[in-house]
């Protein structure tokens, strides 16, 4: 590429997009630690999307009919954080990429959510923002249908370099994109042939636009470095019927004598003398974050240039029906409806009369058929086990290309592509996803799952099947450190219900949570209804509460989750029945009843009684409850799982295994 030239045709972009570069190169120079090679490469490829293609208002960045831009490729992240500053985006201020990776700062080395206005989603680990942006894309079309094109009619854009396209993710979240026929969704492959180990070559020989086009997406391709041929893919792109992906030929590094088109560019500071060097190529005769004030002004009407179009929107949205206006800020606010906590506690007394013994998968589908009713924001779906994780009530409809208005996915067996698609739906806004897979298989979501927390996205994950009751299927289905590597995780509710009143419970906390993640684990088996007498109150949001005490004077306290605390009841007929006083404590949220007060966390576990805990998972975690919080060491016992489960009827795992309400019994009376 011929610099000189390109200068010469095109001066005001190349200053623009120069001053990505610069950017990027003096914060990572100054942090000694980041990425300039995409952002130096990508620099003309942003310029032209930023300053004529995405619909954007950098004064007002919450703007719900934004286009939405992520960065796939998060640890170029320079790039995003000089786009946002040169924008005008009033917290990315120039101290803050000063900064860069530093304590405190907003512009961490990969974009974090809510760390700053414009941070769409995280990324960083490779894959999940391309992912993440098929459920963007998603809840754009919902919407749409929903609410009308007047108010919403938007793009998703998307960088992704060569690693976002070798994950696995990738595969997964194509395929589903392209089914889906999101022909708003627009991704911009970084075709610069480099990663840290060397040339992608290395490692692999895919075709990626062959690979592209066989999931049905619209495939186009264009000089990542001459502005007008990136305008033209960018135009066409947006009259697609379908996802796109523009391959993008670029240079990494692009202009660095030394390190272009290497290796070098990617992961490193450039070196201050070969800054130095190509700032001279590049005709920037200017210092360290130095941004002469054409080019800022420049940049800044960018940045302003959606002002008239948000203005015209804002009209277009108050000129809806008074209703629908306020459904749609509502829904846009992450608003619960106001009718959903009565839904709740009628079902709860219902299921309190009734006393069904149903296995809690079918107590969620049950709260689900309410729910759905009265919360038009939900959106389910399943990781093609619709059938057992009963997560499709009736009248949800398909969400296809044929029907938008339909609020449940088929997403195939892609579990990992399901759980970064909700984080996308949750993230635009006006959706409430919830998705279904088996619990032993948050081994294959479990990347996405971690960004719902680490961003506070309150996604819910309906995993059923959680334990060795599911039977017949045998070890690789069947988990046992599957609860226990969920709770050994920040901010995420871990929920495993005894019965269908607490199962209602736990989806009132998950659909009401506003920076949190839930995991509803939900039984195979039949489970009986334990709490025959209607409370208003919701006792799951407490995290642990007691179930049944003692008659007499207590002597043993009894800690159980989901399916055994129908064990630990049966064992405490039993003990009773002896003159052992015993208090059953029902446990089916650990980290809300962290959140307790002292006082309370006293009243449901005293000091005293012997305590053992039973659960069909692995001891791990359950010392804090058993030997903290006034428990001792000589006076606690668990009941459950010591290594992997076994293929047979689940009543005789259960009894080979030793979870059985003797053994819990027998274990009270040894500690005694």
């Amino acid at each position: 590429m011929d610099i000189a030239a390109l200068r010469k045709a095109h001066p005001d972009h190349w200053t623009q997009a120069t001053a990505i570069r610069a950017l990027a190169m003096d914060a990572v120079q100054a942090a000694n630690s980041g990425h300039p090679g995409i952002p130096m490469g990508m620099a003309d490829v942003a310029t032209v999307l930023f300053s004529k293609h995405l619909k954007f208002d950098a004064s007002v960045p919450d703007w719900p009919d934004r286009d939405r831009f992520i960065l796939s490729a998060g640890h170029g992240s320079m790039l995003l954080y000089a786009l946002l500053h040169l924008t005008g985006y009033e917290d990315m201020t120039l101290d803050q990429l000063r900064n860069f990776r530093q304590w405190g700062s907003i512009t961490a080395g990969h974009p974090e959510y809510g760390h700053a206005k414009g941070i769409e989603t995280t990324t960083g680990p490779l894959g999940q923002g391309i992912a993440t942006a098929v459920g963007f894309a998603m809840a754009e079309e919902k919407l749409r249908a929903e609410f009308g094109a007047k108010v919403v009619d938007h793009h998703t854009w998307v960088i992704a370099g060569d690693g976002c396209l070798m994950e696995g993710i990738s595969h997964e979240a194509i395929a589903l994109a392209g089914r889906q026929k999101l022909s708003k969704l627009i991704v911009m492959w970084d075709n610069n042939d480099i990663t840290i180990d060397g040339r992608v070559g290395l490692s692999d020989v895919t075709d990626q636009r062959a690979r592209f086009a066989s999931a049905g997406w619209h495939v186009l391709s264009c000089d990542g470095h001459d502005p007008s041929d990136i305008d033209r893919a960018l135009t066409e792109a947006k009259s697609s019927d379908r996802p796109v992906m523009i391959d993008c030929k670029t240079i990494i590094g692009f202009g660095s004598p030394a390190k272009a088109d290497s290796a070098g560019a990617h992961g490193a500071p450039l070196g201050e003398d070969e800054i130095a060097i190509t700032k001279e190529i590049y005709g920037w005769p200017h210092g360290p974050f130095e941004i002469p004030a054409d080019v800022l002004s420049a940049w800044r009407a960018h940045g302003a240039r959606g002002a008239g179009e948000r203005a015209a929107w804002a009209d277009r949205l108050a000129a809806l029906s008074g209703r629908k206006q306020a459904e749609f800020t509502r829904r846009i606010a992450g608003e619960a409806p106001s009718r959903l906590a009565g839904a709740i506690r009628a079902l709860k007394k219902q299921i309190s009369e009734q006393a069904p013994k149903v296995a809690t998968r079918k107590s969620s589908e049950m709260v689900l058929e309410v729910v759905n009713k009265v919360c038009p924001e939900t959106f389910g779906g399943s990781a093609d086990l619709t059938g057992s994780n009963n997560t499709k009530t009736a009248g949800l409809g398909l969400f296809t290309p044929e029907d938008r208005k339909g609020r449940y996915v088929h997403y195939g067996v892609r579990e990992h592509g399901m759980a970064a698609a909700m984080n996308g739906l949750a993230l635009h806004g006006g959706l409430r996803p919830y998705g279904g897979t088996f619990l032993c298989f948050t081994d294959y979501a479990r990347g996405a799952m971690r960004l719902s927390s680490v961003m506070g996205v309150p996604v819910s994950y309906v995993m059923t099947h959680d334990s060795i009751g599911l039977g017949e299927d045998g070890p690789t289905h069947q988990p046992v450190e599957h609860l226990a590597m969920l709770r050994a995780t920040p901010n995420v509710h871990v929920f495993r219900p005894c019965d269908t009143v607490e199962t209602a419970e736990a989806w009132e906390l998950a659909l009401t949570s506003t920076r949190t993640p839930s995991v509803l684990a939900l039984s195979r088996q039949g489970l009986p209804t334990l709490r025959l007498a209607h409370k208003s109150k919701n006792q799951v949001a407490q995290g642990a509460y007691v179930l049944a005490d003692a008659t007499g004077k207590r002597r043993a306290l009894l800690m159980a989750t989901g399916s055994e605390v129908e064990i630990a009841m049966a064992a405490r007929e039993m003990l009773e029945a002896e003159g052992i006083g015993t208090r059953v404590v029902s446990f089916p949220c650990w980290e809300l009843f962290e959140d307790q007060p002292e006082a309370y966390r006293r009243k449901v576990l005293p000091a005293g009684p012997v305590r053992v805990a039973v659960e069909a998972g692995i001891r791990f975690g359950w010392d804090r409850w058993l030997y903290g919080e006034r428990g001792r060491r000589e006076k606690a016992g668990f009941v459950g799982m010591h290594g992997f489960g076994a293929s047979a009827p689940a009543g005789d795992i259960y009894r080979e295994l030793g979870l059985t309400p003797e053994a819990v019994a027998a274990k009270v009376k040894d500690l005694l």
